[in-house]
């Protein structure tokens, strides 16, 4: 009996400590970039010069000259700003992992372009696919935002129900649920316009942002359809780690669902705030990474679950030893 109860102790100690170290990934979205981005990891770090030596290669057009130096006008295009993210999402998920940081690595997420950086880590394709796919998602973005005359706005103090109903009042569509009481409408930028002038008296607060686009709305389905075709014959594999999605908020793993997946986000909403939930709720997750410039993710987890303890990390210094 005294053998059998010290066995089971054993059992819960170790079940115990499987979740205190079990660990996760997030990776940042477009928005967060900034000039100078990634030069730290560049110049302290091997294999981040690799990867910035390679993307360069691989896009035929010198990425790392416009993350370290600007200017900010062109940083901030879509089809730059994208490729700019992941890579150096990717180059300090390796770092981390050089360290020692991710052996106990569950899962992975990412915000909407976030989430192709996820998948890299994931192993589900390597560094340079992921860098064709996200530089060809960019160029795509970037006709649409050029083409049409889209906004977005963040609604601060809203609850779900009551933003849909006001989307449908100005035939605008919910394009982000980051965390409690913010949410993001997107759409034709006169209708987005009228809806912040309408907000006052309704939320708390609701200002339009800065962007090129209306992402993840219906004015992207061109670039939906063209992405689409172009990433059909990619060779995906299963992931290595748990993978979450931004258009269910749940797990996926299936390599053509993943797929599918990539193409919706598109013109989907991002789930990020069910994406974080879910990941600490199904893999027993409190420590997170976050990959990349701004701490938007270490910020929103804090309104998701103030339990949550999230690292966030741009630059060499920045990297746990």
């Amino acid at each position: 009996l005294i053998l059998c109860q010290l066995e089971t102790n054993n059992a819960q100690l170790l079940h115990s400590n499987y979740y205190i170290m079990a660990k996760g990934i997030l990776f940042s979205g477009q928005g967060a970039q900034t000039v100078g981005m990634g030069r730290s990891l560049y110049e302290n770090s091997k294999t981040a010069r690799a990867f910035y030596e390679e993307a360069n290669e691989v896009l035929g057009w010198d990425l790392k000259s416009i993350c370290f130096d600007g200017p900010d006008e062109t940083l901030t295009e879509t089809k730059v700003c994208q490729p700019a993210l992941y890579v150096q999402g990717y180059a300090l998920f390796s770092i981390l992992k050089e360290r020692g940081k991710l052996n106990e690595l569950k899962a992975a997420c990412g915000l909407s372009l976030g989430e192709l950086t996820a998948l890299a880590a994931a192993g589900v394709y390597d560094f340079a696919t992921g860098l064709r796919l996200v530089a060809e998602r960019g160029r795509l973005m970037q006709l649409v935002c050029d083409a049409t005359k889209g906004g977005m706005a963040a609604v601060i103090g809203g609850a779900l129900e009551d933003v849909q109903i006001f989307c449908n009042e100005f035939d605008i569509e919910i394009a982000n649920l980051n965390c409690p009481g913010q949410i993001v409408i997107s759409g034709d930028n006169t209708k987005v316009i009228e809806a912040v002038d309408a907000a006052k008296g309704r939320f708390k607060l609701c200002k339009p942002l800065n962007v090129a686009g209306a992402y993840h709305s219906c004015l992207m389905k061109s670039a939906r359809d063209a992405f689409a075709e172009f990433i059909k014959d990619f060779d995906f594999k299963a992931p290595e780690i748990v993978c979450y999605t931004n258009v269910t908020g749940g797990q996926i793993s299936d390599p053509e669902a993943i797929k599918e997946a990539l193409v919706s986000q598109i013109v989907s909403s991002v789930r990020f705030e069910d994406n974080l939930r879910n990941m600490a709720a199904d893999n027993g997750i409190n420590e997170f990474y976050e990959c990349g410039p701004g701490k938007v993710l270490a910020g929103f987890a804090k309104r998701i679950d103030r339990s949550l303890v999230v690292t966030p990390m741009s630059e060499f210094e920045e990297v746990p030893e």
